[in-house]
């Protein structure tokens, strides 16, 4: 029985496609990736309904680098989506060779995403990863030229699919016969497709050529500032806010709050000057129940060390203007 490795996401293409293989008879496995960018909640989902075991590996600092310098570059926004998944075959590839799977699979569609899966793409996916002859895209297989593993007899070829093109229709058909029911809706799940997200890391990056998945962390709580080019604040929108910025902080950012006042948990990260404090303390105030004093005394926490300052708050539509 010819065993199968295959990359999971939890969404239609990809539970089909390990359905497809599993369906004629091949041992299949998934395996599904953890970045700060997307989980895998929805692919162990998926695995259970499908009945198929799943490998998780969180790859989120390796990932982080290949965002910031992608080879292949960006799509919309700021998803290095031919990068990303030539990343994780090459990884897949790796457990591959060391626990003696024959080949890869993916749900990739030919002509789906116009950047993405066009011909070419799904060709630089393959040589990028290392195992470009150990690769099978079952849902349009036919459509491309034939590989080693079915000139082996590893797979069916007869079996596989000639899926093509941007609708899903094929796929929903496939789904209902095959009694795959209740998967998720396409798009989504990955922060790098979206606009808001992707304005902020991208200004991270620029600010940041360092940072890390904890600053990108700090980047999915609450109101983002840009302080300066050393420093930005994350400033909490509700209580779930402050308690995840209170988690978040690590002992260099700086923890500001608004003693004596309800008001928002503010965390300043990057290399802060007092001006940036300042300017901070400000944001914070103008948020909280102080907003219309005079002055707003405001705690600052840097690794356990306290400080305490009185500032002005700063009117709302000051505030916005650097708001990302």
């Amino acid at each position: 029985m010819s065993k199968a490795l295959g990359l999971l996401s939890g969404g239609l293409d990809s539970s089909l496609a390990a359905m497809c293989l599993k369906r004629q008879g091949i041992e299949v496995t998934a395996i599904a990736f953890v970045t700060p960018f997307f989980g895998a909640g929805k692919a162990r989902r998926a695995a259970e309904k499908i009945g198929i075991p799943l490998l998780v590996q969180d790859i989120g600092n390796i990932h982080l680098e290949m965002v910031k310098q992608p080879r292949y570059g960006y799509g919309k926004n700021m998803n290095p989506c031919i990068d990303c998944h030539a990343m994780m075959f090459r990884i897949a590839g790796e457990i591959m060779l060391e626990q003696g799977f024959d080949l890869l699979f993916s749900g990739e569609v030919l002509g789906q995403r116009p950047m993405s899966q066009n011909l070419s793409a799904l060709r630089a996916v393959a040589k990028y990863s290392g195992h470009p002859d150990r690769i099978l895209r079952p849902l349009s297989a036919r459509l491309l030229p034939i590989t080693p593993m079915e000139e082996q007899g590893l797979v069916d070829r007869e079996q596989l699919l000639d899926i093509q093109g941007r609708t899903r229709r094929r796929q929903e058909l496939l789904a209902k016969e095959w009694g795959l029911i209740d998967y998720p809706s396409s798009g989504g799940g990955c922060l790098l497709t979206e606009k808001h997200f992707s304005d902020r890391l991208r200004d991270l990056v620029s600010h940041q050529p360092n940072c890390t998945i904890q600053d990108v962390e700090l980047l999915k709580i609450g109101r983002q500032f840009r302080l300066s080019e050393r420093a930005k604040l994350a400033l909490g929108r509700n209580q779930d806010d402050n308690s995840a910025l209170v988690d978040a902080a690590r002992a260099e950012d700086v923890l500001l709050r608004t003693p004596g006042l309800a008001g928002p948990v503010g965390v300043v990260s990057g290399i802060p000057d007092t001006a940036d404090l300042q300017l901070a303390g400000a944001i914070v105030a103008s948020y909280s129940k102080g907003k219309e004093l005079a002055e707003v005394e405001i705690c600052a926490n840097h690794g356990g060390i306290e400080q305490r300052f009185k500032v002005a708050p700063l009117p709302r539509v000051a505030s916005e203007k650097i708001l990302l």
